[in-house]
């Protein structure tokens, strides 16, 4: 490691000895208080282990320590860190890209606290119909019983089936399953059964049955029970009842919508309620009309108002309509006028801030789960800047993800704001645009997983240059050059027209087919609308699929989702004639428990136990590949059930996971791991990393071409059994891309992707534009939002939106290839594409 010589006084440093966190080798490190510092490096090199795994990980449990044990068990406690010791280390406070938990109840104005101080103002401040008592200002909360609305509970939707969504078929019988919504197997045939009892006719089409009968079988909250005689008519049910024929059973009617209701609210497996979901539609509640609130509540006004109307509001708006409000305050001497003046005034000055950062098109009212993790991460960050805390330590994971070039210099100056209130800045980044601000830089690699975890360099900016082995320092220093490609012509094109969706209106998309189509603009000028959403929803439903969306396997702790009754509007008006399929590679998890991996997740593993279940031994014992899987019982460790450890759950601290004390660790019974492939067992293999894995496999084509694939997305350092919970999302969406590239699909796919350059190192967006231009080479078409200009600027076509956010955004403002996009004075893309061009 080379580390240029400081100035600075070593009381005034962060000293890190010993860290071994992850993949870190041992390292020691120090860096500067109070100074701007950012960590760099390759994906997966250790940057992230080091800022958070340890040194925020460290300085959370320090604090930790000086809490009651009672208070300790209400944090989400990282992992103690393994490092030998940290001096200097201030209070800290982790900025990371996360949506803060799953609850569809937050929203922008309860993350940013912006709603406490309007709650406030309506209840102080408000007017009020005559008669009405004055409300207090839980009143004007949805989560609160005092306030929310009573039909929707304030959640602002209902969640119902309709007979379309229980039968999606109306010209099958019931005999055929035309009750789609109806448990398969034994329950299903009993309640069809039931209805064979009743007299309902099971064998004609479901759309010729009386309605009244039909409404029944469907809504009926009865629950009758009769007599069940398998495999026999209604006429011969009647006569074994007239006989005195004893049936079968007694069988308990429950009608299609009841039970949908009831798998979904108590159901303990997830996949039977992800399957009830699957059949319910969320509309908006007819009482409260979306507002969330009781009707007291909304007809509270200020500025003419209600709050959720106020709410719904851009950000920017709101803060034009309190600086309106103010100066009519100001000039109120009452105690009322004087406390409304005030919490205005204080609900200015914070919006202010978030107007700074570039968020001014978000609505106080937006849920949290619709934000990008850039959006959540700036938002937390305007919180801090008003938080007035001094000697911090501010840990933040890449603050511009999500942000266009020129939202970079607000960014900047938030940042260098809480360095002026003497705070401290710790910034793992990939954006060269933020590195060349650094007044510290700390590179760590030189590569990824095993190959990296060293300190390649620590100190001043300039003295990068020197080191040789640092992937960071070509971008930093214009090193790398890229010559203008010259740009594919499309082979055909799609056009899409009348496209309505957030703040698109009236859009048509001309998109050319067998090239690259890259989709910029401005943070919320509408790019994951278009490409993400409208495009995606109204091709797949042109060409008939379902769900180009792959989704994870669920985990019984998962809120299934429920489709919205409200969609994108458009259609396609040429050109589907060329397209077979719709794929989209998102960053969503490959899986939400320990179980699933990159090696389940690509195939790739069921090809290595079909391996292991050839070999001769494995044949003689007459194991087949389910004894190679740590899912099925057969072959894993019945003591943990093939997860390879146990949770030791500590009252006042983080639970403990320790290694299986049966399978120790290796998840298979020992006749399982006694089979060998070339001196290794299935457990070894699990182990190796994907670098590892295409060398082991080099004699088996097919599996040594897909752990190839993966190499050249970057991600050799993988192992093959690392959960896929502890994957990011970009490494997600690699593994995705990567798991199409093997797939060589026949016919013309297009593939739709959003911002894949999330949380990528340069050399590692380098890796990605090889990747997407072998689909176009394959003769298919890729689609994708992006802030990244070096990706833009090697695209064959350019879609720039704006010309701003919100609702001044939503119109396609430029389109071409790179070359003209560079030079149109309609683009604010354009001045920051033309340098790598």
């Amino acid at each position: 490691m080379k580390t240029q010589p400081s100035a600075s006084n070593p009381a005034d440093m962060i000293c890190v000895r010993g860290a071994r966190e992850h993949n870190l080798k041992n390292v020691s490190v120090s860096v500067p208080r109070d100074k701007f510092v950012v960590m760099t490096g390759v994906s997966g090199s250790g940057k992230s282990s080091l800022a958070f795994g340890t040194i925020y990980a460290e300085a959370q449990r320090r604090y930790l320590e000086s809490v009651s044990p009672y208070a300790r068990r209400l944090f989400n406690q990282m992992p103690v860190p393994v490092v030998d010791a940290i001096e200097g280390l201030p209070p800290a406070v982790a900025l990371q890209q996360q949506r803060g938990g799953s609850s569809s109840r937050s929203s922008v104005g309860s993350l940013t606290t912006l709603s406490n101080l309007l709650r406030m103002l309506y209840s102080r401040a408000g007017t009020y119909p005559a008669g009405m008592s004055r409300l207090e200002a839980e009143d004007f909360s949805s989560n609160t019983p005092m306030g929310a609305c009573p039909r929707c509970h304030g959640l602002g939707r209902i969640y119902d089936v309709t007979e379309k969504t229980l039968v999606p078929d109306d010209t099958l019988s019931i005999r055929q399953r035309a009750v789609a919504a109806w448990p398969t197997a034994w329950q299903g045939q009993n309640l069809r059964d039931i209805l064979i009892t009743r007299g309902v006719n099971v064998d004609i089409p479901w759309k010729d049955l009386p309605k009244a009968t039909r409404d029944w079988i469907l809504y009926t909250k009865e629950t009758p029970t009769e007599p069940v005689y398998p495999g026999r008519t209604h006429e011969q049910v009647l006569e074994a009842i007239k006989h005195g024929v004893p049936a079968d059973y007694n069988g308990t009617f429950t009608g299609a919508r009841q039970y949908v209701l009831n798998t979904f609210a108590k159901s303990q497996s997830a996949k039977m309620r992800a399957r009830a979901a699957s059949f319910m539609v969320s509309s908006v509640c007819p009482e409260c009309h979306g507002q969330k609130l009781k009707a007291e509540a909304l007809q509270v006004l200020f500025a003419g108002r209600n709050i959720a109307e106020l709410s719904a509001l851009p950000l920017k708006n709101i803060t034009a309509i309190l600086q309106e409000q103010s100066q009519q305050l100001k000039k109120q001497t009452d105690a009322t006028g004087l406390a409304a003046y005030g919490i205005v005034e204080a609900l200015i000055e914070r919006l202010q801030t978030l107007l700074e950062l570039g968020l001014g098109y978000l609505q106080l009212s937006r849920g949290v789960q619709t934000l990008s993790p850039g959006e959540y991460q700036r938002l937390r960050l305007g919180t801090q800047i008003r938080s007035n805390l001094f000697g911090v330590l501010y840990v933040l994971d890449e603050p511009s993800s999500g942000l266009h070039p020129c939202d970079t210099q607000a960014l900047l100056k938030a940042l260098h704001g809480l360095l002026d209130a003497g705070n401290s800045l710790l910034v793992v980044e990939h954006n060269c645009q933020v590195i060349r601000h650094a007044e510290w830089l700390v590179d760590v690699g030189p590569d990824a997983g095993e190959k990296g975890g060293e300190i390649l360099y620590s100190g001043p900016l300039d003295g990068l240059k020197s080191v040789s082995r640092s992937r960071t320092r070509p971008y930093i220093f214009d090193e790398i050059k890229y010559g203008q490609a010259v740009p594919l012509k499309p082979k055909e094109w799609l056009c899409l027209k009348n496209i309505n969706w957030n703040n698109l209106r009236n859009v048509t998309l001309d998109l050319p087919l067998g090239v690259m189509t890259v989709v910029t603009g401005i943070s919320g000028s509408g790019k994951s609308s278009l490409t993400g959403q409208a495009l995606v929803s109204i091709v797949s439903k042109a060409l008939g699929q379902k769900e180009p969306v792959e989704q994870p396997e669920a985990d019984d702790n998962d809120i299934p989702e429920v489709a919205e009754s409200a969609e994108p509007e458009g259609q396609v008006v040429s050109g589907l004639q060329n397209i077979r399929r719709l794929v989209v590679v998102d960053q969503k998890p490959i899986g939400r428990t320990p179980r699933s991996n990159l090696a389940t997740y690509t195939g790739l593993f069921d090809q290595i136990r079909q391996a292991f279940a050839a070999v001769p031994q494995a044949k003689k014992q007459k194991m087949d590949a389910g004894w190679f899987s740590f899912n099925v019982a057969k072959g894993r460790c019945p003591r943990c059930e093939g997860v390879g450890s146990i949770e030791v759950e500590l009252l006042f601290l983080p639970s403990v996971y320790a290694p299986c004390p049966e399978c120790h660790g290796a998840r298979y019974k020992p006749e399982v791991l006694a089979i060998t492939l070339n001196g290794r067992n299935i457990a070894d293999v699990l182990n190796m990393s994907v670098d590892e894995a295409h060398e082991f496999f080099a004699d088996s084509p097919n599996i040594a071409h897909g752990f190839d694939t993966l190499r050249q997305g970057g991600l050799g350092y993988l192992r093959l059994g690392q959960p896929a919970t502890t994957l990011s999302g970009g490494e997600a969406q690699r593994i995705k891309l990567a798991t199409e590239l093997q797939k060589k699909r026949a016919g013309h796919i297009l593939y739709v992707l959003d911002e894949p350059t999330t949380g990528l190192h340069p050399a590692d967006v380098d890796r990605l534009t090889r990747q997407l231009r072998q689909l176009v080479a394959q003769g298919h078409t890729v689609v994708l939002a992006e802030h990244d200009m070096r990706l833009a600027a090697q695209s064959d076509w350019m879609l720039d939106m704006g010309p701003g956010a919100g609702d001044e955004g939503g119109q396609i403002v430029a389109r071409g290839i790179p070359a003209d996009i560079a030079k149109n004075p309609a683009s604010r893309t354009g001045p920051f594409l033309s340098e790598y061009l």
